[in-house]
């Protein structure tokens, strides 16, 4: 039996987002059933769950030297506002010397920065579809654009769908310029362009390290008339989304979205877990669209699914999860 540790959680719920930021500005943030997850999976790992709060919790426990004596961090916080917000955890426990499952702030603030993200794994051999980053409507008139219309224009960093509509798949140039605009304006951040890719959309998660390993991929359903994922546009959605699941996994594709997801994950120097997606172009081929090293752990997303598709509790596959991460950290 192996020592029982304390284990922190560091996290943002929904509806604690700073006033004055755009409508979907906590589309990041966890419900409560996430936590309570983790909570059941560190007990049943047979540790000890300790529930922190958001970053400035963290912070203000840190400063005023009221924070618990803890072994390690499961850190899922987002924060808010800059490139660098999920870097803010880390970067605070790192300096307290407390250790953190997860990515660095390195890697996570990387990561977040989609433009950034693309480079470094098409530089991996991972495929792209080519992007273009414009910090205003007036470099447009330079920019070189990354294909024929229809284009997809979306915050160069945010992640969790922030800021997709239906309005962020543009035909011309005036609803390309308007795209721009409300990214620009509403999000306080470049615009990323890139080719609209009209076939089916899957996800694929990654556990572990050294060697990482990729979980079943996952079809995400898409909206019949845009082609866009359901997931992106149901938070704004004032009526039922027609949708459909369009594509084939076969053996060969899901194996190579998993060759392609660990690739991703090893050149962004990710650890414990992360989360990749994809969307093939048309000609059937996957294209890399990003990666979330701080992906949900609700029991009705990713994780969720996969759990009840192996036939086991949620607590089981995060206990794994956690299992991996203590180990590489010296603790397990």
């Amino acid at each position: 039996m192996s020592e029982r540790l304390r284990i922190g959680i560091v996290f943002d719920l929904l509806g604690s987002a700073p006033p004055g930021g755009p409508p979907d500005a906590d589309a990041e943030y966890e419900p409560e059933a996430t936590v309570l997850a983790l909570e059941e999976a560190i007990r049943a790992a047979g540790h000890e769950p300790v529930p922190i709060g958001n970053p400035h919790a963290l912070l203000a426990a840190l400063s005023m030297g009221r924070l618990p004596k803890l072994d390690a961090v499961w850190n899922i916080a987002e924060g808010y506002g800059t490139r660098n917000r999920e870097a803010w955890a880390p970067v605070l426990l790192e300096l307290a010397g407390i250790p953190a499952l997860g990515s660095d702030a390195l890697t996570l603030s990387l990561s977040l920065d989609k433009a950034w993200t693309l480079d470094v794994v098409r530089a991996a051999g991972v495929p792209t579809a080519g992007h273009t980053s414009v910090d205003s409507c007036t470099a447009l008139v330079s920019a070189t654009l990354p294909g024929p219309y229809p284009l997809f224009v979306k915050p160069r960093w945010e992640g969790t769908a922030k800021g997709i509509s239906a309005c962020s798949r543009v035909a011309n140039d005036r609803e390309l310029l308007e795209a721009v605009a409300r990214v620009t304006t509403e999000y306080q951040q470049p615009a990323l362009i890139e080719p609209f890719l009209p076939g089916a959309e899957y996800t694929v998660s990654v556990v572990g390290n050294a060697p990482p390993r990729a979980l079943p991929a996952l079809q995400r359903a898409l909206e019949r008339g845009s082609g866009i994922g359901v997931h992106a546009l149901e938070r704004g959605a004032t009526r039922a989304l027609a949708h459909h699941t369009p594509g084939a996994l076969t053996t060969a594709l899901e194996a190579e979205l998993a060759a392609h997801a660990l690739r991703a994950f090893v050149a962004l120097r990710c650890r414990d877990f992360a989360r990749v997606d994809f969307k093939l172009d048309a000609g059937g081929a996957p294209r890399f669209l990003e990666i979330n090293p701080l992906p949900t752990f609700a029991p009705d997303a990713s994780f969720g699914i996969l759990a009840e598709l192996m036939g086991r509790p949620l607590s089981h596959l995060l206990g794994e999860v956690l299992r991996d991460g203590l180990r590489r950290l010296g603790l397990a």
